[in-house]
C-alpha cells in the first residue's frame, strides 16, 4: 500500500473512532456513568493518533474538512437510527452541502494529491 494510500486509511479510522466516541459520549449521559466515558476517551485518543497519522500526507485543512464532514453525517444517520433523533430540512440541506463541498476538494481540487 503506498503513502497516499494509507494517509486515507488512518484518516478513516480517525473518522470512525471520532464517530464512536461521540456516540458513546451521548450513551455517557455527561459523563456520569463511567464505562461509556471511558470508551469515549479511548476512542478520542486513537482518533487523534489516527489523524496525526494521515497529517504526514494529507494536507491539514482538506484531511480535516474530510474528517469533519463525514465525521458530522456519520454522526447524523447514527443519531437517527439509535436515538432517534430527527434532523429538519435546513440541517439536511446544511449537511448535504458539506459532503458536496468534500467532494469537490476531492475531485477538482489540485491540493489533494490521488
Amino acid at each position: 500500500m503506498n503513502q497516499n494510500s494509507l494517509a486515507y486509511v488512518y484518516l478513516g479510522l480517525a473518522i470512525i473512532a471520532e464517530v464512536g466516541g461521540t456516540t458513546f459520549m451521548q450513551k455517557s449521559e455527561q459523563f456520569s456513568k463511567l464505562g461509556p466515558s471511558l470508551i469515549t476517551a479511548l476512542c478520542y485518543i486513537c482518533t487523534f493518533y489516527f489523524l496525526s497519522q494521515s497529517l504526514k500526507t494529507i494536507p491539514l485543512g482538506v484531511a480535516y474538512g474530510i474528517w469533519g464532514s463525514l465525521g458530522i453525517v456519520l454522526t447524523a444517520i447514527i443519531g437517527y437510527l439509535v436515538f432517534k433523533q430527527k434532523l429538519d430540512l435546513p440541517a439536511m440541506i446544511g449537511i448535504g452541502m458539506m459532503v458536496g463541498g468534500v467532494i469537490v476538494v476531492q475531485v477538482f481540487s489540485k491540493t489533494v494529491s490521488h
